[in-house]
């Protein structure tokens, strides 16, 4: 009897979790009408967005470019950029065309400011009212909501490898100590950099004082001797391969990267960290607009979300999203940190031109700091040579024409 009551309670529980998994999948289920309206137009979008910031495929997630590919009849042409001031020098440069663009938070405020952008129709992405957190709608960065939609979310922090740092880390000061020289990496990128800088020096990293600046800048310019090399995406290869142990970089990233190795640790630094969103948005002049939309609602499907933030390790600004993926991520406390530990963090603002200026003038002086007084010498003694080898071809050619004259 007992066996026959097991054998009863295992097959109610197979078809309640059956039940349970069909409800979820006609819950959000794509409208298959709505994805087939550009087929056979022969329609191409060219997206700009961070690097290993999307699934593709691996690890048996999914290939989000492929899905929207095939469901729409759209292709994609896909390419990536290493920072946010790189992104807009690239379009105030009018050098190349893009549909859409990923860019964080306060770049985004930048670019509406200057006109860079297009007002967003709702009415061609229904998912944005119909599954993003409200806590995510008119940020600040974006406050009627007019030329953005939110892609990720997430926090800026310490990674450290364990094996060779066994002290606490729970500050930014360790980004300065001598005991790790080269084996210290920085954001390559000025904003981050500076933030770190203001923020061990107990300033905002939304500071404008050119006081405060210029003394988180000499604070940068003091740390030049202990990093190894100034890195974006370069981090990965460098950290899972231990050539470095200690740098400061997005918490989606370190899911990434210690799945690769286990040894690597996170911690929010005690004196206050970035907090950021990265959002959608489609460039002044994109020729393909709706499309553009159709593939910003794509992005918002809970499933393409779970799927493609699953595999990135980056937060869900769906919460809709967070039913559907791996529980163990979903708790995990540096993906989904609790209110406490945002309470210490800053969003960056859109800083005036005057600041961002001086960050860029100063970040110059920062990164030409780190050659080093033998580079100076090796560049000296090239153009010696240089100029000792012109002189002489000169002399030769000039005794050549002698000679010849004296016959």
């Amino acid at each position: 009897m007992k066996k026959i009551l097991s054998i009863f309670l295992c097959v109610l529980f197979i078809l309640s979790s059956l039940v349970l998994t069909v409800s979820a999948q006609d819950a959000y289920e794509l409208d298959e009408e709505y994805y087939s309206k550009f087929k056979g137009q022969n329609i191409t979008l060219y997206v700009y967005n961070w690097g290993e910031y999307i699934s593709d495929g691996s690890d048996g997630m999914m290939d989000v470019v492929a899905e929207f590919e095939s469901l729409t009849g759209i292709d994609v042409e896909y390419t990536t950029f290493d920072t946010n001031e790189g992104l807009y020098s690239k379009l105030q440069s009018g050098s190349a065309y893009y549909d859409i663009i990923i860019p964080s938070d306060y770049m985004i405020s930048r670019m509406a400011e200057n006109g860079m952008l297009e007002k967003l129709n709702y009415e061609n992405i229904p998912n944005f009212e119909k599954y993003v957190d409200d806590v995510f709608k008119n940020p600040d960065y974006d406050a009627a909501n007019e030329y953005s939609v939110p892609y990720t979310w997430g926090t800026v922090g310490l990674i450290y490898n364990t094996k060779y740092v066994t002290e606490e880390v729970d500050s930014w000061e360790i980004l300065w100590d001598e005991q790790y020289s080269g084996k210290i990496l920085m954001f390559s990128n000025s904003r981050d950099a500076f933030a770190i800088a203001l923020a061990r020096l107990g300033y905002s990293i939304n500071s404008e004082d050119e006081t405060e600046i210029t003394e988180a800048a000499e604070l940068l310019k003091e740390q030049k001797n202990v990093v190894q090399a100034y890195v974006m995406d370069q981090i990965f290869d460098k950290l899972a391969e231990e050539n470095a142990w200690i740098a400061p970089y997005y918490a989606g990233d370190y899911l990434t990267m210690s799945e690769t190795n286990p040894d690597l640790a996170f911690v929010f630094p005690k004196e206050g960290f970035n907090q950021f969103v990265d959002a959608m948005c489609i460039p002044k002049g994109c020729v393909n607009k709706e499309a553009a939309e159709m593939l910003i609602n794509f992005m918002c499907e809970p499933t393409v979300s779970a799927e493609n933030c699953g595999y990135i390790g980056y937060s869900t600004p769906i919460s809709a999203a967070k039913d559907l993926m791996d529980e163990e991520m979903v708790a995990n406390p540096v993906a989904y940190p609790s209110d406490d530990i945002l309470e210490n963090s800053e969003t960056f603002r859109n800083l005036s031109d005057e600041t961002n200026k001086l960050l860029d003038d100063l970040w110059i002086e920062v990164r030409v700091g780190t050659l080093t007084a033998g580079f100076w010498i090796a560049v000296a003694l090239l153009a010696i040579g240089i100029t000792a080898l012109c002189l002489f071809s000169m002399w030769r050619k000039k005794k050549r024409m002698d000679a010849r004259q004296m016959k």
